[in-house]
Protein backbone atom coordinates (compact mmCIF):
# COMPACT_ATOMS: atom_id res chain seq x y z
CA UNK A 1 0.00 0.00 0.00
CA UNK A 2 1.48 3.32 -1.10
CA UNK A 3 1.99 5.62 1.85
CA UNK A 4 1.19 9.27 2.52
CA UNK A 5 4.38 11.16 1.65
CA UNK A 6 6.40 12.84 4.36
CA UNK A 7 7.70 16.41 4.16
CA UNK A 8 11.21 17.29 3.02
CA UNK A 9 12.86 18.72 6.13
CA UNK A 10 15.57 20.80 4.53
CA UNK A 11 19.05 21.46 5.92
CA UNK A 12 18.08 23.79 8.78
CA UNK A 13 15.23 21.62 10.10
CA UNK A 14 17.34 18.46 9.78
CA UNK A 15 20.13 19.99 11.85
CA UNK A 16 17.69 21.15 14.52
CA UNK A 17 16.01 17.74 14.68
CA UNK A 18 19.40 16.05 15.07
CA UNK A 19 20.07 18.31 18.05
CA UNK A 20 16.78 17.21 19.60
CA UNK A 21 14.94 20.44 18.76
CA UNK A 22 11.46 19.77 17.43
CA UNK A 23 10.49 21.63 14.26
CA UNK A 24 7.13 22.21 12.58
CA UNK A 25 8.13 20.01 9.65
CA UNK A 26 9.50 17.35 11.96
CA UNK A 27 6.26 17.30 13.96
CA UNK A 28 4.29 17.00 10.73
CA UNK A 29 6.42 14.07 9.58
CA UNK A 30 5.91 12.32 12.89
CA UNK A 31 2.17 12.80 12.52
CA UNK A 32 2.27 11.39 8.97
CA UNK A 33 4.28 8.36 10.12
CA UNK A 34 1.67 7.62 12.80
CA UNK A 35 -1.15 8.07 10.27
CA UNK A 36 0.51 5.67 7.81
CA UNK A 37 0.92 3.09 10.57
CA UNK A 38 -2.74 3.44 11.58
CA UNK A 39 -3.91 3.08 7.98
CA UNK A 40 -1.83 -0.07 7.53
CA UNK A 41 -3.19 -1.56 10.74
CA UNK A 42 -6.79 -0.77 9.81
CA UNK A 43 -6.32 -2.25 6.35
CA UNK A 44 -4.94 -5.43 7.95
CA UNK A 45 -7.95 -5.64 10.27
CA UNK A 46 -10.39 -5.27 7.37
CA UNK A 47 -8.48 -7.93 5.41
CA UNK A 48 -8.72 -10.25 8.42
CA UNK A 49 -12.51 -9.75 8.44
CA UNK A 50 -12.70 -10.42 4.70
CA UNK A 51 -10.64 -13.61 5.05
CA UNK A 52 -12.86 -14.77 7.92
CA UNK A 53 -15.96 -14.22 5.79
CA UNK A 54 -14.46 -16.25 2.95
CA UNK A 55 -13.97 -19.16 5.34
CA UNK A 56 -17.45 -18.66 6.76
CA UNK A 57 -18.90 -18.91 3.24
CA UNK A 58 -17.80 -22.56 2.97
CA UNK A 59 -20.58 -25.16 3.39
CA UNK A 60 -21.09 -26.07 7.03
CA UNK A 61 -23.53 -27.86 9.26
CA UNK A 62 -26.19 -25.68 10.94
CA UNK A 63 -26.10 -23.19 12.42
CA UNK A 64 -24.58 -21.17 9.59
CA UNK A 65 -23.18 -17.67 10.06
CA UNK A 66 -26.27 -16.27 8.33
CA UNK A 67 -28.43 -18.12 10.81
CA UNK A 68 -26.36 -16.77 13.69
CA UNK A 69 -26.74 -13.18 12.42
CA UNK A 70 -30.50 -13.59 12.16
CA UNK A 71 -30.51 -15.14 15.62
CA UNK A 72 -28.69 -12.13 17.07
CA UNK A 73 -31.06 -9.70 15.36
CA UNK A 74 -34.11 -11.56 16.56
CA UNK A 75 -32.96 -11.20 20.17
CA UNK A 76 -33.71 -14.80 21.09
CA UNK A 77 -31.65 -14.61 24.28
CA UNK A 78 -28.60 -16.26 22.79
CA UNK A 79 -26.31 -13.43 23.93
CA UNK A 80 -27.40 -13.71 27.54
CA UNK A 81 -26.83 -17.44 27.68
CA UNK A 82 -23.34 -16.97 26.30
CA UNK A 83 -22.51 -14.21 28.78
CA UNK A 84 -21.66 -11.73 26.01
CA UNK A 85 -21.02 -8.30 27.58
CA UNK A 86 -24.07 -6.09 27.32
CA UNK A 87 -22.18 -3.24 25.64
CA UNK A 88 -20.70 -5.59 23.04
CA UNK A 89 -24.10 -7.08 22.31
CA UNK A 90 -25.58 -3.58 21.94
CA UNK A 91 -22.83 -2.53 19.54
CA UNK A 92 -23.32 -5.67 17.47
CA UNK A 93 -27.08 -5.15 17.23
CA UNK A 94 -26.71 -1.47 16.37
CA UNK A 95 -24.16 -2.23 13.68
CA UNK A 96 -26.26 -4.97 12.08
CA UNK A 97 -29.49 -2.97 12.17
CA UNK A 98 -27.97 0.33 11.02
CA UNK A 99 -26.38 -1.42 8.04
CA UNK A 100 -29.38 -3.70 7.34
CA UNK A 101 -27.28 -6.85 7.75
CA UNK A 102 -28.97 -10.18 8.43
CA UNK A 103 -27.13 -12.49 6.03
CA UNK A 104 -23.58 -13.48 5.26
CA UNK A 105 -23.56 -11.80 1.80
CA UNK A 106 -24.79 -8.55 3.35
CA UNK A 107 -22.00 -8.60 5.93
CA UNK A 108 -19.47 -9.41 3.21
CA UNK A 109 -20.67 -6.44 1.15
CA UNK A 110 -20.26 -4.17 4.15
CA UNK A 111 -16.68 -5.32 4.70
CA UNK A 112 -15.89 -4.71 1.02
CA UNK A 113 -17.43 -1.24 1.35
CA UNK A 114 -15.12 -0.56 4.29
CA UNK A 115 -12.14 -1.68 2.21
CA UNK A 116 -13.11 0.70 -0.59
CA UNK A 117 -13.78 3.54 1.84
CA UNK A 118 -10.36 3.09 3.43
CA UNK A 119 -8.73 3.17 -0.02
CA UNK A 120 -10.63 6.38 -0.83
CA UNK A 121 -9.62 8.03 2.45
CA UNK A 122 -5.99 6.98 2.01
CA UNK A 123 -5.92 8.18 -1.60
CA UNK A 124 -7.45 11.54 -0.72
CA UNK A 125 -5.10 12.07 2.23
CA UNK A 126 -2.13 11.15 0.05
CA UNK A 127 -3.17 13.70 -2.60
CA UNK A 128 -3.81 16.40 0.02
CA UNK A 129 -0.44 15.83 1.70
CA UNK A 130 1.42 15.96 -1.60
CA UNK A 131 -0.36 19.12 -2.69
CA UNK A 132 0.24 20.75 0.69
CA UNK A 133 3.94 19.89 0.42
CA UNK A 134 4.05 21.57 -3.00
CA UNK A 135 2.16 24.62 -1.74
CA UNK A 136 4.43 24.91 1.29
CA UNK A 137 7.43 25.13 -1.01
CA UNK A 138 5.64 27.58 -3.33
CA UNK A 139 4.76 29.79 -0.36
CA UNK A 140 8.26 29.56 1.11
CA UNK A 141 9.91 30.50 -2.17
CA UNK A 142 7.35 33.25 -2.73
CA UNK A 143 8.12 34.70 0.69
CA UNK A 144 11.85 34.69 -0.01
CA UNK A 145 11.23 36.41 -3.35
CA UNK A 146 9.14 39.19 -1.80
CA UNK A 147 11.48 39.68 1.18
CA UNK A 148 14.55 40.27 -1.00
CA UNK A 149 12.99 41.75 -4.13
CA UNK A 150 13.81 45.35 -3.23
CA UNK A 151 17.41 44.47 -2.36
CA UNK A 152 17.81 42.74 -5.71
CA UNK A 153 16.31 45.75 -7.53
CA UNK A 154 18.81 47.98 -5.71
CA UNK A 155 21.64 45.67 -6.78
CA UNK A 156 20.56 45.87 -10.43
CA UNK A 157 20.48 49.67 -10.33
CA UNK A 158 24.06 49.99 -9.07
CA UNK A 159 26.72 50.85 -11.60
CA UNK A 160 28.41 47.71 -13.01
CA UNK A 161 31.80 48.51 -11.45
CA UNK A 162 30.23 48.60 -7.99
CA UNK A 163 27.93 45.59 -8.38
CA UNK A 164 30.53 42.97 -7.41
CA UNK A 165 31.23 44.63 -4.06
CA UNK A 166 27.50 45.07 -3.35
CA UNK A 167 26.80 41.46 -4.25
CA UNK A 168 29.59 40.23 -1.98
CA UNK A 169 28.23 42.32 0.91
CA UNK A 170 24.75 40.82 0.46
CA UNK A 171 25.68 37.43 -0.97
CA UNK A 172 23.38 35.29 1.20
CA UNK A 173 20.24 37.36 0.55
CA UNK A 174 20.89 37.76 -3.20
CA UNK A 175 21.70 34.08 -3.70
CA UNK A 176 18.49 32.87 -2.05
CA UNK A 177 16.53 35.49 -4.01
CA UNK A 178 18.00 34.30 -7.31
CA UNK A 179 17.22 30.67 -6.39
CA UNK A 180 13.65 31.63 -5.47
CA UNK A 181 13.26 33.58 -8.72
CA UNK A 182 14.42 30.58 -10.79
CA UNK A 183 12.02 28.32 -8.89
CA UNK A 184 9.04 30.67 -9.37
CA UNK A 185 9.83 31.33 -13.03
CA UNK A 186 9.64 27.58 -13.65
CA UNK A 187 6.35 27.29 -11.72
CA UNK A 188 4.54 30.40 -12.95
CA UNK A 189 5.55 30.45 -16.61
CA UNK A 190 5.25 34.23 -16.78
CA UNK A 191 2.14 34.59 -14.60
CA UNK A 192 1.87 36.85 -11.53
CA UNK A 193 2.83 35.49 -8.12
CA UNK A 194 -0.43 34.07 -6.59
CA UNK A 195 0.86 33.94 -3.02
CA UNK A 196 -2.49 34.68 -1.35
CA UNK A 197 -4.27 32.15 -3.56
CA UNK A 198 -1.73 29.51 -2.55
CA UNK A 199 -2.27 30.30 1.12
CA UNK A 200 -6.06 30.05 0.76
CA UNK A 201 -5.76 26.74 -1.08
CA UNK A 202 -3.52 25.39 1.65
CA UNK A 203 -5.99 26.43 4.35
CA UNK A 204 -8.78 24.69 2.44
CA UNK A 205 -6.71 21.52 2.09
CA UNK A 206 -5.88 21.56 5.81
CA UNK A 207 -9.62 21.68 6.54
CA UNK A 208 -10.27 18.80 4.12
CA UNK A 209 -7.49 16.79 5.76
CA UNK A 210 -9.25 17.22 9.09
CA UNK A 211 -12.52 16.01 7.54
CA UNK A 212 -10.84 12.90 6.16
CA UNK A 213 -9.34 12.30 9.60
CA UNK A 214 -12.89 12.28 10.99
CA UNK A 215 -13.93 9.84 8.23
CA UNK A 216 -11.04 7.58 9.19
CA UNK A 217 -12.10 7.68 12.86
CA UNK A 218 -15.68 6.78 11.92
CA UNK A 219 -14.43 3.95 9.69
CA UNK A 220 -12.27 2.61 12.52
CA UNK A 221 -15.38 2.45 14.73
CA UNK A 222 -17.22 0.55 11.97
CA UNK A 223 -14.38 -1.95 11.73
CA UNK A 224 -14.44 -2.45 15.50
CA UNK A 225 -18.20 -3.08 15.32
CA UNK A 226 -17.66 -5.65 12.55
CA UNK A 227 -14.97 -7.32 14.67
CA UNK A 228 -17.48 -7.51 17.53
CA UNK A 229 -19.86 -9.26 15.11
CA UNK A 230 -17.10 -11.74 14.30
CA UNK A 231 -16.32 -12.36 17.97
CA UNK A 232 -19.99 -12.80 18.90
CA UNK A 233 -20.75 -15.06 15.92
CA UNK A 234 -17.75 -17.28 16.59
CA UNK A 235 -18.75 -17.62 20.24
CA UNK A 236 -22.30 -18.61 19.30
CA UNK A 237 -21.07 -21.10 16.71
CA UNK A 238 -18.66 -22.67 19.21
CA UNK A 239 -21.37 -22.96 21.85
CA UNK A 240 -23.81 -24.45 19.32
CA UNK A 241 -21.35 -27.24 18.58
CA UNK A 242 -20.53 -27.84 22.27
CA UNK A 243 -23.65 -29.92 23.21
CA UNK A 244 -22.91 -32.44 20.45
CA UNK A 245 -19.34 -32.75 21.69
CA UNK A 246 -20.55 -33.19 25.29
CA UNK A 247 -22.97 -35.91 24.21
CA UNK A 248 -20.24 -37.80 22.39
CA UNK A 249 -18.00 -37.63 25.47
CA UNK A 250 -20.84 -38.94 27.71
CA UNK A 251 -21.42 -41.87 25.33
CA UNK A 252 -17.71 -42.69 25.49
CA UNK A 253 -17.86 -42.63 29.31
CA UNK A 254 -20.76 -45.08 29.31
CA UNK A 255 -18.92 -47.42 26.99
Amino acid sequence: MEQIPTVHLGVAATQMERKGIATERGDRNREIIVTNKQLRQLRARIKHLADWLKEAAAPAAPPTLTGVLQSILSGDGQQGRLRIPEKTAARVLDFLRENDISTLPALRRKVYEMQNELDDVRGSMKYIERRMNTLDEHIRQGGIYLNHRELYAEYQQIKPRKQAAFYEAHRAELMVFEAAKRYLDACLNGHALPLEAWKKEREKLATERGEFTHEYTALKEQVLAAENVQWTAEKILREAKQPQKDRREKVKELL
